[in-house]
């Protein structure tokens, strides 16, 4: 069990929750179980739903330290972060660049391919590609490239909102239409049939890998649903692979977390291919869940860590620095 400094009760912490993208939901969970950590911990504590009153909420008083526990657009894009560089107010988390590399899986998956980290064959389209350059005739050609099944996913997007996986040409474009609607470029990728894993990495100078959690929806694949209502997905930690691939996964899912260059924290999404035990890297998350149903906690846990330690351990990693 890892133990923690002393709690200086005299800082303040800003958790900053809920916001306007489409998990605020999501977020609002976060926050509040971040807030009931933090208050037990001894800290003063201030929740925060992110809004136009933000900037004068964040400078009406002396906040030491904002715990961002934003997702999805603002949240881990870069924006929330540029924000609180431009107050002086320590933040949680990696930094404005990591966020916006890792958000955009577009690029992320630039930086996998051209760092030799393997991801899932893709292409991207844009929505003014379809309008002005008649690209839509070009589909066919991408399912004979990638073959079906494909998955088509917005570029800028969390919690797998806007995800479909496609198994008949028919589908295609129907899927890219729905994908559009979350973001103007979206990716189609080779459907990767093997093990869904998440690893969450925690630390500075020495990151720490934690347990691998390995996720068993009950649908087919890990939708918004299947992450966020209990008892639509199982866990299984550490995860039922071999040893070498547990170490290969991690060692990629570290290799990640340096490529897109993160900072204290990350959480790496991974398929295992069934048959090669090829760790294929999906995406990397700058602010992971932590409700009851999510894996950064889920992981901390398996490792002998509680919540509140753990909430503890991101906080002071930042106030380490100031």
């Amino acid at each position: 069990m890892i133990k923690t400094k002393s709690i200086n009760t005299k800082k303040t912490i800003a958790v900053l929750m809920g916001g306007r993208s489409l998990e605020r939901e999501v977020s609002l969970k976060s926050g509040q179980r971040v807030s009931n950590a933090l208050k037990k911990l001894g800290y003063n504590v201030i929740k925060l739903d992110v809004d136009e009153s933000l900037i004068e909420n964040l400078t009406s008083t002396k906040i030491d330290l904002a715990y961002i526990a934003l997702h999805g657009k603002d949240g881990e894009d870069g924006t929330i972060q540029e924000i609180l560089e431009v107050l002086n107010i320590p933040y949680t988390g990696p930094g404005v660049y990591s966020n916006i590399l890792s958000f955009d899986k577009i690029i992320s998956k630039q930086i996998f391919k051209k760092s030799g980290i393997p991801t899932p064959p893709y292409y991207f389209l844009n929505e003014s590609s379809f309008r002005e350059l008649g690209v839509s005739k070009l589909l066919p050609l991408i399912i004979e490239k990638l073959k079906l099944p494909l998955v088509v996913k917005p570029s800028a997007q969390g919690s797998a909102l806007g995800i479909k996986i496609v198994y008949k040409k028919e589908e295609l474009a129907d899927a890219i239409i729905s994908a559009l609607g979350y973001s103007k470029k979206v990716i189609i990728e080779k459907f990767i049939e093997g093990t869904e894993l998440a690893v969450s990495i925690i630390g500075k100078e020495k990151p720490e890998v934690l347990p691998i959690v390995e996720i068993v929806p009950k649908k087919a694949f890990f939708d918004f649903e299947s992450r966020y209502s209990t008892g639509k997905t199982e866990y299984y930690i550490p995860a039922r692979i071999s040893k070498e691939a547990s170490e290969k996964v991690k060692a990629t899912a570290l290799e990640v977390h340096h490529a897109l260059k993160c900072e204290k924290l990350s959480r790496v999404d991974i398929i295992l291919d069934k048959e090669k035990e090829i760790p294929y890297v999906l995406e990397l998350n700058t602010s992971p869940g932590m409700t009851d149903t999510s894996l950064l906690p889920l992981a901390a846990e398996s490792a002998g860590i509680s919540f509140e330690e753990l909430v503890d351990r991101i906080v002071k990693m930042t106030l380490e620095e100031i």
